[in-house]
């Protein structure tokens, strides 16, 4: 993997850039629509490849090490294949799968026992296994097995978590050096940075992570329920630390607001199922504001879904129309909101991108985030 740094806005931390791995390049920054189960819920694989045109998508350890199984996705030659995708693919560890079964998982330093959400069955992930089930998987970049803290967060249980995080990660490469790569590409590995919101605790992890030297960073256990300033603020101070001339990658985020606030800080890449989630629920996000497509004033709204037409959907439908399958419950409704949050979070980092190569950036995100912030 190869990361090109082609530009900083002179006015905030933002970043321009290019991450190459061997199923192409990815420009930054990026939004990865979430594909937990092989699948981006609701759409196929054509119309991610010719609307909402991603350079990358994320699946997950814990979903495809329980289903289909990884001897399957082996026979299927690796995720890429199985799914028909032959873009960039990353891979979260299942840490944060983990940390959301609290009442059905045991930590421990050897790795975390838990019971599978869809049989009840008993199974154990440690540092080692998950870099197995991620070989097997085969994305390009894959992610080191970690504890995703809950937030609040004891400040004792957060630095010990930490620390484990920490051995975890040196399992995690060691282990990595002796399991060779299964189909015929690279796969790079990004350590994770924990530390809930304690500020000395982030500057710790932050500088472990950067110690390691990998070939991109991530920021872990932000997003969970902590307000956003608090967010930002751990966000602030991991990015002073990690490598300039490294991607960082920001877990889990978010709102189309913590993406622009979050890529000016220096972020560079973001996974969310916002987007996705939302829209099967009826919200919609647009650069002016949000829409809630159920309420009943769209019911004879026959303008576009969006009159600045991120997708086909957008100006294929009306809002009247939308409104309708929803009220209906007609499966296409949700599928049209998915392909139009979609379509939007993808040009939202793209225009932000274009916007840093201009230098514009901080006046144009400034505007952004008021606007969006606006209901409909």
């Amino acid at each position: 993997m190869k990361f090109d740094l082609l530009q900083r806005d002179p006015n905030s931390n933002a970043r321009a850039g290019v991450i190459t791995t061997d199923h192409g390049a990815i420009e930054t920054p990026i939004f990865m629509p979430v594909g937990t189960v092989a699948s981006v819920k609701g759409v196929h694989q054509r119309e991610l490849k010719q609307d909402i045109n991603p350079d990358i998508i994320l699946g997950n350890t814990y979903h495809l090490y329980l289903r289909p199984q990884t001897t399957i996705l082996e026979k299927a030659g690796g995720l890429h294949k199985f799914m028909n995708w032959d873009r960039n693919i990353l891979t979260d560890s299942g840490g944060y799968q983990v940390y959301s079964l609290s009442a059905n998982r045991k930590i421990k330093e050897e790795g975390v026992k838990f019971k599978s959400h869809i049989d009840g069955s008993y199974h154990f992930f440690s540092p080692e296994s998950v870099m197995e089930i991620q070989r097997s998987i085969g994305a390009d970049i894959i992610m080191a097995f970690d504890e995703c803290t809950p937030y609040p967060c004891d400040y004792r249980y957060a630095k010990r978590s930490m620390h484990m995080t920490h051995r975890w990660l040196d399992r995690c490469v060691t282990h990595l050096e002796k399991v060779p790569e299964k189909y015929g590409y690279e796969q790079t590995l990004f350590p994770i940075v924990q530390g809930s919101t304690y500020k000395d605790l982030r500057q710790q992890s932050a500088e472990y992570i950067a110690g390691v030297g990998a070939q991109g960073n991530a920021i872990g256990g932000l997003s969970v329920g902590e307000p956003a300033e608090e967010m930002y603020a751990m966000t602030d101070v991991v990015c002073a630390i990690l490598p300039q001339d490294k991607p960082r990658y920001l877990m889990g985020v978010g709102t189309p607001i913590n993406i622009l606030e979050n890529i000016a800080l220096g972020i560079d890449m973001f996974d969310c199922v916002m987007p996705t989630r939302n829209a099967r629920n009826g919200m919609l996000f647009t650069a002016h504001g949000i829409i809630n497509i159920k309420n009943k004033k769209w019911e004879d709204d026959f303008s576009p879904i969006d009159e600045m037409g991120h997708t086909f959907v957008d100006t294929e439908y009306t809002k009247a129309y939308l409104r309708h399958l929803f009220a209906a419950n007609e499966f296409l409704g949700k599928q049209i909101a998915t392909i139009h949050n979609l379509g939007f979070y993808l040009w939202l980092v793209r225009e932000a991108r274009r916007q840093i190569l201009a230098g514009t950036f901080r006046a144009w995100k400034d505007k952004m985030v008021v606007q969006m912030a606006t209901r409909l």
